[in-house]
């Protein structure tokens, strides 16, 4: 009786939800706690259906589920919901992933963190991509697999036991209590895993986090399948995609827009595909300069995904560390680079850079001669020996259609690999995929790259490639027309808020094609001492932002993205997009991102009246 309540509601939350669970990519800060980010969807979720209340309106002002959709977002929270209500588990004891492999993996790096040992148990099949070598040589990670036929037989284990299969049903849950952990694969959905026993409550967190910062949540159109499966108790029935020929657009149109001519690689989100990047550089230095110290330059407030995933990554490996780079207002993105460069040299370490261009939230450009000639510098180890040349990660979210790795262009004669994320621009945030693109110099590396793309099965999904494919073509043309609406709204506040500093390209950076429609605003402030200014600015701009949302509801978003196809995003990135950055290195500044659709002069006139009050 209590499974067919649980059924009938989920399915009736399915007929009623509102149509940004299926296709909401980012952040609704407005209605976002990030503090209660992990539980606060559920809590008000679960009183709906204990008053068996499916009104649409009733869910369309539930909080923000987690941080759309990585870590996870509305219908992947009622998927895992569903099925631990079925099986009389804490909900938070299911976890659902987009990936096969990395579940696993999230189990393996909390295990090398705490010294436990770990055995694999299949019955069916491993993930496809799982290769057990690649993954104890280049991640350090320590287990063994076991082929059983017999799930019973499995014994009590000193350490964790992972239990892996494939079952036809989305609720099912083993009863062996040996079993730590139980991971369902679904072809061509991702995977759900299965926390069991209070004694594993502590992985819980950590598993998420992994999920947050390496993977993402099971996307919300395949939840979508895996729920009607579900509340149906049928076989899962997959939509048909042309996935193929997706694919070959993708490809085809981003090499045209790098102006680069290797295989370009398209992951799941962003930072799935850094973590690809990583690792295959990772994986490159074993195998060319073994033994050496790895060293990745990471800019001290850039995007608080990249600070955290570089430094979760050095955790794990001895050999491998995070070298702080100070890129914003008063420091000099080269000469901070070169000062790091030569320290490294000296140690004959293998030197990874990461930085974004244009850099983020403060819209800043280095001058690319002297980029260029500080990553072609040739220079000498402490014993005289030419040091390692570095390899240059380029984070062009900001600014996609800028031409950096094509022959010729500025930076195709130093390895440099680029990379996107695809919630901004690419899909107009219709999608999280992302990619990366590697000029000539660099195509050694891609091989090493997508081996570990594929290992974690974090390559895009068949509708994140049918979105590309449809928004790409249009992708430098919305740069464009969002471009003009944000310069002209930045004149606009500058000559009526003079006060305020605004960070954005100037005239001459967009000539050479920088023209990003984010830029950053910090509001003129008041008060007798530091902390009264501080705290002043901080209320002002969320005066402002409270003013824009509330006049143009329709338009203008609390949100954390960029690149969306409609409207005006605000949001303040030491309380968002900075969220594990360092605390002295935030920005509690307003950050503006434009689209090439939106209603600028009514923007403009409550603007006006913001600063008319002020």
């Amino acid at each position: 009786m209590q499974d067919n309540k649980t059924l009938n509601y989920i399915k009736a939350v399915l007929e009623n939800m509102p149509t940004d669970w299926l296709n909401l990519t980012t952040h609704r800060l407005d209605i976002y706690n990030e503090s209660l980010a992990k539980t606060q969807f559920l809590d008000q979720f679960e009183t709906l259906y204990k008053d068996y209340n499916s009104e649409s309106s009733a869910l369309k002002v539930l909080p923000t589920a987690y941080d759309y959709i990585r870590l996870g977002h509305p219908l992947s929270c009622v998927l895992e919901w569903g099925i631990a209500n079925l099986n009389a588990l804490d909900s938070e004891n299911v976890i659902s992933f987009s990936s096969q492999t990395v579940p696993v993996l999230s189990i393996l790096r909390h295990n090398l963190l705490h010294h436990k040992k770990t055995q694999i148990i299949y019955t069916d099949s491993l993930p496809e991509s799982f290769d057990a070598d690649l993954i104890k040589r280049v991640y350090g990670y320590d287990f063994k697999v076991i082929e059983t036929d017999n799930i019973d037989a499995i014994l009590k284990f000193e350490g964790s036991t992972i239990f892996i299969s494939e079952p036809e049903n989305i609720s099912t849950v083993e009863q062996n209590l040996n079993i730590d952990f139980q991971i369902n694969l679904y072809e061509q959905l991702g995977s759900v895993l299965i926390v069991n026993g209070e004694q594993n409550s502590n992985y819980i967190s950590d598993i998420q986090h992994v999920r947050r910062r390496e993977t993402i949540a099971m996307t919300p159109s395949n939840c979508l399948v895996a729920l009607e499966a579900l509340v149906n108790q049928s076989a899962i029935v997959s939509p048909t995609h042309t996935t193929e020929a997706d694919k070959a657009n993708v490809l085809e149109s981003l090499k045209a827009i790098t102006n680069t001519t290797a295989k370009p690689l398209v992951a799941s989100s962003g930072l799935s595909m850094q973590y690809a990047i990583m690792m295959g550089l990772i994986d490159d230095a074993q195998e060319n300069h073994s033994g050496k110290a790895i060293k990745f330059i990471v800019p001290t407030n850039c995007y608080g995904g990249t600070n955290d995933q570089a430094r979760r990554v050095a955790a794990c490996l001895d050999n491998v560390d995070v070298v702080d780079l100070e890129v914003d207002g008063d420091n000099d993105m080269v000469k901070s680079l070169e000062t790091v460069l030569a320290t490294i040299a000296n140690d004959d370490a293998v030197p990874y850079i990461i930085a974004e261009i244009p850099t983020n939230p403060r819209v800043e450009v280095p001058d690319l001669e002297d980029l260029k000639a500080v990553l072609s510098g040739v220079r000498k180890t402490a014993s005289g020996n030419i040091a390692i040349d570095p390899v240059f990660i380029l984070d062009q979210t900001f600014c996609p259609n800028v031409h950096f790795l094509g022959e010729g262009d500025i930076l195709s004669t130093v390895r440099t690999i680029s990379y996107a994320s695809g919630s901004k621009f690419p899909s107009g945030g219709k999608c999280t995929a992302g990619y990366c693109v590697v000029n000539n110099k660099a195509e050694t590396l891609l091989e090493k790259i997508e081996l570990h793309l594929t290992l974690c099965d974090n390559e895009a999904t068949a509708l994140q490639y049918e979105i590309l494919a449809k928004q790409l073509p249009s992708m430098n043309q919305r740069i464009a027309d969002a471009y003009t609406n944000t310069r002209a709204f930045v004149n606009f506040i500058h000559k009526t808020l003079p006060d305020a500093k605004i960070n954005f390209v100037s005239e001459e950076l967009a000539a050479q094609g920088f023209t990003p429609s984010v830029f950053s605003l910090d509001l003129p402030t008041k008060g007798n001492t530091p902390e009264e200014k501080e705290t002043y600015k901080r209320a002002l701009n969320h005066k402002l932002i409270d003013l824009m949302i509330t006049k143009i509801p329709n338009e203008s978003k609390y949100c954390v993205s960029y690149g969306q196809l409609n409207g005006v995003y605000w949001t303040i990135p030491a309380t968002s997009t900075q969220g594990t950055t360092k605390e002295g290195d935030k920005d509690y500044i307003a950050r503006v991102a434009l689209s090439p659709n939106m209603d600028l002069e009514k923007h403009k006139e409550v603007f006006l009246e913001f600063v008319s009050n002020i």
